[in-house]
């Protein structure tokens, strides 16, 4: 599969002190999904982040939620010294991981998994990688795992603001495959994959947090 080359808008962060970047976004939401997570993610077990960026998010994440065990991964080598520089104190941290979580097959290296986090990736990639991606993401959890979704979508397959149709004609322009998913065909996406959907949040920013579970077998 070849890898995408985001835009340069979407994912902007700069060097900080002792190997550790900076994203602004990551800074501006950090507070609102720990305490998505800390509303919805198990207590304890494994959890994994896909695309941790610059390692922010995760080390607030095990911060807030000790008892669980952190696999951060990323595919770009730089932002993963980020997140191990960060991590570095934090005992249920693992190492940074290298993945590309839209090729197929990474369950088996990760499985059995109780939280699967994913936060602004699905507009960066196609529809075809977005299936493999979250067959992967069924195939890795638990029964009963959660998988905790957060990012920009279409309701009903209309954008609602003009901030998204702005940044979803940016993509667009870019990578005709890419842009924002409608919540609809993501909801039974995951149904489709053996992940129940327990709820959908409207979030800051108008984006939306889906909430699913993996089916008991």
């Amino acid at each position: 599969m070849i890898k995408r080359i985001p835009p340069s808008s979407a994912s902007v962060a700069s060097a900080a002190d002792n190997g550790k970047m900076v994203a602004p976004a990551a800074s501006r939401n950090s507070d609102v999904l720990c305490e998505l997570l800390q509303d919805w993610a198990p207590r304890q077990g494994r959890a994994l982040e896909i695309a941790s960026g610059t390692g922010q998010h995760v080390c607030a994440f095990a911060g807030h939620l000790p008892n669980l065990t952190w696999q951060p991964t990323e595919i770009n080598s730089e932002r993963r010294a980020s997140i191990d520089a960060y991590a570095a104190n934090l005992p249920n941290i693992a190492r940074a991981a290298e993945l590309d979580a839209t090729s197929g097959g990474w369950h088996s290296q990760f499985a059995p998994l109780d939280l699967v986090v994913l936060v602004n990736l699905l507009h960066l990639v196609s529809w075809d990688e977005t299936e493999t991606l979250v067959s992967e993401v069924a195939q890795a959890l638990s029964p009963k795992g959660r998988f905790i979704l957060y990012g920009p979508f279409k309701r009903a397959g209309h954008l609602t603001s003009d901030g998204d149709r702005r940044f979803h004609e940016a993509l667009i322009l870019q990578d005709p495959e890419i842009g924002y998913k409608n919540d609809d065909s993501i909801a039974d996406l995951m149904s489709a994959q053996g992940l129940d959907v327990i709820d959908v949040i409207e979030m800051p920013a108008n984006n939306l947090a889906f909430i699913a579970e993996a089916r008991a077998t």
